[in-house]
């Protein structure tokens, strides 16, 4: 039986154990056709996407080179052989995601909140963040790693670390924390003027505000584009191992490719990064898909 009401305004409502309208009624019979449409539209974007995709490939292959690029590029002997060592190079390449991700969130964090403090009291702190900011954002990463990778230790100073892996790993800390402070502050500024009024009316000071009603929900906005940022860094890893650390999968697989005269273990290493990073792609697009539909349920708030 139909609960919620009478009059044609309103919506009926169906617990389990009623019956249902008809299959053939009104509402069927108007999307029926919307749904056969977008099956044909599915249909024809696969069936011209192969069709293109089949193009390009026997373009390729029926090309005159095409035998010496399969042996340089996709020869499977060299695959099988030099794979092992440049997966277990990787994990190399892991550690410095590892170590690197916690001090990057945690220095960022500090950095946008101090670009958010507000008042001319705070204009010292806010203008050393800015200053960071920009000067890390201008700069290659790669120069901080070279700068930082060799500099550091040639001063031989007292009680400091001379690993260059150390110090590489330490530049992609300063250089992407620059980059990650400016996704929280956009996170912090999206955050209504109204959540911090209300939160001082009820006798919070500036400090538990930040801490308890703005930068959480800074936090959980921001998800999404954070791990585009860690995408990068993963990929950035390479710097640290091919400029002054001992060789990652990457360094490793050009070294197998100068040894071998052959390019297959550089794409061996491309399929390295690749089992790490689509994964982390698909997640943002899940993650920023699911705040959309949170947002549209919520009415947008």
């Amino acid at each position: 039986m139909a609960r919620g009401g009478g009059g044609e305004g309103h919506r009926a409502r169906y617990l389990p154990g009623d019956p249902r309208p008809p299959e053939g009624g009104p509402t069927s019979r108007i999307l029926a056709p919307l749904r056969a449409e977008g099956a044909r539209a599915v249909a024809v974007a696969v069936a011209s996407t192969v069709v293109v995709l089949g193009v390009l490939g026997w373009s390729i292959t029926r090309s005159a080179n095409w035998p010496a690029v399969r042996d340089a590029f996709f020869n499977g002997l060299e695959f099988r052989e030099t794979f092992p060592e440049i997966a277990r190079r990787f994990l190399r390449n892991v550690a410095y995601f590892m170590v690197a991700e916690p001090f990057i969130l945690a220095f960022a964090l500090l950095l946008a909140v101090m670009r958010s403090l507000p008042g001319p009291v705070f204009f010292p702190i806010r203008a050393m963040a800015i200053v960071y900011t920009d000067f890390f954002r201008g700069v290659p990463t790669v120069l901080v790693v070279y700068i930082l990778g060799f500099g550091v230790p040639a001063l031989g100073l007292a009680g400091v670390p001379r690993d260059p892996g150390f110090w590489g790993v330490v530049a992609l800390v300063l250089s992407y924390s620059a980059y990650v402070a400016e996704v929280y502050r956009a996170g912090i500024e999206s955050v209504h003027p109204s959540q911090v009024a209300a939160a001082r009316s009820l006798g919070l000071g500036r400090w538990p505000t930040l801490r308890y009603v703005v930068i959480p929900q800074a936090v959980r906005r921001v998800v999404p584009p954070l791990l585009n940022d860690f995408v990068a860094l993963q990929k950035d890893t390479a710097l640290v191992a091919f400029v002054v650390a001992a060789p990652e999968a990457f360094k490793m697989a050009q070294i197998q490719q100068a040894a071998r005269f052959n390019f297959t273990p550089l794409l061996a290493a491309a399929l390295m990064f690749l089992v790490i990073t689509v994964p982390l792609t698909r997640t943002v697009d899940w993650l920023v898909a699911r705040e959309r539909r949170r947002r549209e349920a919520g009415g947008g708030l």
